[in-house]
C-alpha cells in the first residue's frame, strides 16, 4: 500500500513518520522551507527528533507531481477560523483540490481526512469537490474516510503510536481499510465510529467539552477575585472530592480548544439552533486576556509601567504560537499604557513578528521591570526567582502558578489568579 500524507505540521509529520514504518509513505507540504528543514533533519514543531527523522524512510516533497499514484491520501491540514470566528475551510478545500488532481481511478484510492471539521464537511463538501476536480465518481472511483487527529503538542505520553484512533469510512469495507492502516501505526487500537459524520462530531465535542469546563473555571476565578479568594486555594480543597473534575483556569489558545467550538456552533446556527452554552463558554475564554490585563493594572493602582511578559506560546514547553491568547494580555496592557517586553526561549522570533507583530527580546532577562508576568509555564521559567527581575515596589503576576509566592520581599507585591 502506498500512502500520501498532505500537510506536515504537528499532526501530519508524526503520523507520516509512523506510517513510513509499515507502508511506502510520501509526505507532501506546499511549504518548500518546511520540506527543506525536514530533509536536513530539523522539525521546528519539536514533535520528531533528528534521529527519528533522518532514520525514517518517509519521502518528502513540496510538489504534488512528485508523488506517484497512491492507495490512500490522508489530509492533515489546519482548519482555522477567520476574524469573525467563522470556520475557514480554505486549507482543506485547497488540499482537496490538490488531491483531486492527483487521484487515479485505477487505484480506487481512499481519501482520509484528519482535519477537524463540523459534521458533514467530508461527505458534503470535500466529496463533491473531489468529483469536480478529478472527473471521477465517489464510491465508484474513490472512497472517503475520516479519522480525527488527537495530537496534543508537547505531549510525549499520548502520541499517535499509542492513542485510540477513531475511524469511519463511507462503507464497511472502507472502514476496514482504515482499520488496516491505523491498526499498524498505533498500539492503542481503533474504534469504528457509526459513520463519518459521527466521527467528525466526536472530534469537535471533545474540544468543546474542555473549552466549556475551562470557561467555568475562568468564570469562578473572576467571581472569587471579587472576594479576595485565590482560585488555586479553592481548587486545592475541591480537588479532594473523588469526582471533582480537575480543570484549571487560564488562557485558552492553540489550534484546537479555542477554535473547534466555533465549528460546531457555526453548523448549529446554520441548522437554526442557537448554541448558548458553547458560545457562552467561548465568550468567557476569549475575554480572559482582557480581564487579566485589567487585574494587573488594578494591582498597580492604575499606574502604567514596564512589563516583562514571560512566555508567548499557547502552552508550556512547546514552540507553538498558533492562536496564543497571551497576545490578548499584551495588547490590553499596552492599551492601558504599559510598555511590554516579551521573552520566550521556545517561540520562533520570525513567526512572532509575522503573526502578531511582536518582537521577542532574547536579552529581556538582563533587566528589571515594574511588572513581571508569568504567562506560560515553560520549565525554564519555573526555576526563576521572579522578584529578581522586578524593580523596587515591583509586582509579580503569576497566571499559571509557576512560583509558590510565599516569600515576598517587603517592598514588592504578588498577584495570581
Amino acid at each position: 500500500m502506498r500512502i500520501v500524507v498532505i500537510g506536515l505540521g504537528y499532526v501530519g509529520l508524526p503520523l507520516a513518520v509512523q506510517l513510513a514504518k509499515h507502508f511506502e509513505t510520501w509526505g507532501l507540504d506546499i511549504n518548500q522551507a518546511r520540506i527543506s528543514e525536514l530533509e536536513s533533519g530539523y522539525d521546528r514543531t519539536d514533535e520528531i527528533d533528528r534521529e527519528r527523522l533522518t532514520a525514517s524512510s518517509l519521502r518528502l516533497t513540496a510538489n504534488a507531481a512528485d508523488c506517484p499514484p497512491a492507495d490512500a491520501y490522508i489530509v492533515t491540514v489546519p482548519t482555522p477560523i477567520d476574524g469573525d470566528n467563522q470556520p475557514d475551510l480554505s486549507p482543506v478545500i485547497g488540499a482537496t483540490k490538490m488531491v483531486g488532481a492527483m487521484i487515479k481511478a485505477a487505484h480506487k484510492p481512499v481519501i482520509i481526512y484528519e482535519s477537524t471539521v463540523y459534521p458533514g464537511v467530508t461527505e458534503d463538501i470535500c466529496g463533491p469537490l473531489l468529483e469536480q476536480v478529478s472527473g471521477l465518481k465517489h464510491c465508484a472511483d474513490f472512497s472517503l474516510g475520516y479519522s480525527p487527529e488527537r495530537i496534543n503538542p508537547g505531549d510525549r505520553e499520548h502520541t499517535v503510536d499509542k492513542i485510540i484512533k477513531v475511524i469511519a469510512g463511507d462503507s464497511p469495507e472502507v472502514t476496514e481499510t482504515l482499520a488496516e492502516i491505523y491498526g499498524k501505526v498505533t498500539s492503542g487500537g481503533v474504534f469504528r465510529a457509526a459513520s463519518i459524520k459521527a466521527a467528525e462530531a466526536a472530534k469537535v465535542i471533545e474540544n468543546a467539552q474542555r473549552d466549556i469546563n475551562i470557561a467555568f473555571m475562568n468564570e469562578v476565578t473572576q467571581i472569587f477575585a471579587k472576594m479576595d479568594l485565590s482560585i488555586w486555594d479553592v481548587l486545592a480543597a475541591a480537588n479532594t472530592k473523588w469526582n471533582f473534575l480537575p480543570f484549571q483556569p487560564g488562557l485558552v489558545g492553540g489550534h484546537c480548544i479555542g477554535v473547534d467550538p466555533y465549528y460546531l456552533s457555526h453548523r448549529a446556527q446554520a441548522l437554526g439552533h442557537n448554541p448558548q452554552v458553547i458560545l457562552a463558554g467561548r465568550a468567557i475564554n476569549d475575554g480572559m486576556g482582557k480581564w487579566i490585563a485589567e487585574q494587573i493594572h488594578a494591582q498597580r493602582c492604575g499606574v502604567a509601567g514596564s512589563v516583562l511578559m514571560l512566555g508567548l506560546t499557547f502552552k508550556e514547553n512547546v514552540p507553538d504560537l498558533r492562536n496564543s491568547k497571551v497576545v490578548d494580555v499584551i495588547r490590553h496592557l499596552e492599551t492601558l499604557g504599559h510598555h511590554v517586553t516579551v521573552h520566550d526561549p521556545l517561540a520562533d522570533a520570525d513567526e512572532a513578528t509575522h503573526e502578531y507583530g511582536i518582537a521577542l527580546n532574547p536579552d529581556a532577562l538582563d533587566h528589571q521591570y515594574d511588572i513581571v508576568v508569568g504567562a506560560v509555564a515553560h520549565a525554564q521559567y519555573c526555576k526563576l526567582d521572579p522578584f529578581a527581575y522586578t524593580t523596587s515596589n515591583g509586582l509579580v503576576a503569576d497566571l499559571k502558578r509557576l512560583w509558590p509566592l510565599t516569600a515576598i520581599p517587603g517592598d514588592k507585591a504578588a498577584w495570581s489568579l
